[in-house]
């Protein structure tokens, strides 16, 4: 008699939990048998400090077995495949230097990508062709272009998708959506988000690359430059070549939350316009201060910061002509302050439900049903922060068609949403 098991079970019935709002209905993996058992079976490509705190959340979750963990650098690699043995009391995790050697295994349901952004539309797409689902830290892509691939193969493949954008999984910040959406603040008239700017990374020093990292697979689409001091653990996130920097990487987080609460913003156009700061010498090359309007046409205005410049610091605020609310990790606060107290009516618009972000993940790994933060959600987030960044690096205003994804009638401008990726890699 075949074993009957978690798999087998949503090969014969995903239709049946199907819902207005599910993906295609598929089993986990390739033909359906994944690996034995009743567990979700993952791997980890990406073993820095986010990629590890996603492993040590994953360990003692009792439907998750990790049975994979990749790093470029090797000794990373080895030392969490070590943490999850331990973890489990026996040898079953295997560790690997290059994720395309762990996305052929056909006994993986899914993976978590912890990697640079550079790279996360790579192998993002690369896991959903192999039939996994796929946890993606945010921002989504480095380009627009990148994107619209990424969520291009989430429908071509039916995998559930989750961004890393795990602010739609707080209750506050569900709350201050739902109170700008529902007209609790009146008409809504502006929304203003501030975010850190980074680290303003002057001389990297070229270095030899260490010997358990595979220096070459790091670039990966990058242009190939000399390794430089402390480049492939943080300061990546401030050189365009790996990152937009700050206004893209912590960006997408409140810009994810500002289109949540004011679905107007990506209703047709905007127009942009700002000014951005940018050191005049060193290795960093993203803007580290800057100052971007994004505007409707019917006038709703998105005050894009950092935080710095911000009129109201860290945080999105949503502001109507009835009263405002602000909105932050850890933090709610709101004009007239009784505005928390609101109860939604039951014909108000309840937004996504999502308690916790990878619980929600794993949950719809199992039903099939689209998670809180899809790809299509953070391709919007993504674009935004990158449409900012690219009209203050020209100087001049700019109008963006989310229909087209494209600026009006300025192809050098239409230029800066793609980039060109070193061979072999693409997209």
């Amino acid at each position: 008699m075949q074993q009957f098991t978690r798999r087998n079970f949503l090969a014969t019935t995903a239709g049946a939990l199907a819902a207005p709002l599910l993906l295609p209905s598929r089993a986990l993996g390739r033909g359906g048998y994944v690996a034995p058992g009743d567990k979700i079976a993952i791997g980890s490509i990406g073993l820095g400090s986010r990629g590890s705190d996603h492993l040590r959340a994953l360990l003692p979750r009792s439907e998750v077995q990790v049975v994979a963990v990749c790093d470029v650098f090797r000794s990373k690699a080895e030392a969490a495949r070590k943490k999850v043995d331990e973890h489990y009391g026996a040898p079953g995790c295997r560790a690997y230097q290059d994720f395309r050697e762990m996305l052929a295994r056909p006994d993986l349901d899914a993976v978590v990508i912890a990697a640079p952004e550079n790279w996360h539309a790579l192998i993002a797409i690369a896991a959903m062709k192999a039939g996994k689902d796929v946890y993606c830290e945010k921002a989504l892509s480095l380009t627009v272009a990148e994107g619209r691939a990424t969520c291009d193969a989430v429908q071509r493949y039916g995998r559930v998708f989750q961004a890393g954008t795990q602010q739609r999984s707080d209750r506050n910040f569900r709350f201050a959506c739902e109170l700008a959406r529902n007209g609790y603040l009146g008409n809504l008239q502006r929304v203003t988000v501030g975010v850190p700017s980074g680290k303003r990374v002057l001389h990297l020093p070229v270095t030899p690359a260490p010997a358990d990292l595979d220096y070459d697979l790091w670039l990966g689409p990058a242009p190939f430059k000399p390794h430089r001091d402390n480049l492939c653990n943080y300061n990546w996130y401030f050189l365009t070549d790996y990152c937009a920097g700050w206004i893209q990487s912590w960006g997408v987080h409140h810009m994810d939350i500002a289109l949540w609460g004011a679905p107007a913003l990506t209703a047709s156009t905007l127009a942009v316009e700002g000014t951005a700061e940018f050191l005049t010498e060193g290795d960093g090359d993203v803007s580290f201060g800057w100052a971007v309007n994004l505007t409707t046409p019917a006038g709703l205005r998105l005050q894009f910061h950092d935080d710095a410049s911000s009129p109201f610091g860290h945080g999105c605020r949503f502001t109507g002509d009835r009263g405002w609310v602000h909105v932050t990790r850890g933090g709610i606060k709101a004009e007239p302050a009784d505005l928390l107290q609101t109860v939604l009516k039951p014909a108000d618009e309840h937004l996504y439900v999502s308690r916790e972000h990878q619980t929600n993940f794993l949950e719809c790994i199992r039903s099939r049903r689209e998670p809180a933060a899809p790809a299509r959600v953070c391709h919007a987030a993504t674009t935004a922060t990158l449409v900012a960044d690219i009209a203050s690096r020209l100087g001049r205003k700019l109008t963006w068609d989310w229909k087209a994804e494209r600026f009006v009638g300025d192809p050098a401008a239409d230029r800066l949403l793609n980039r060109t990726m070193r061979s072999p890699w693409h997209v």
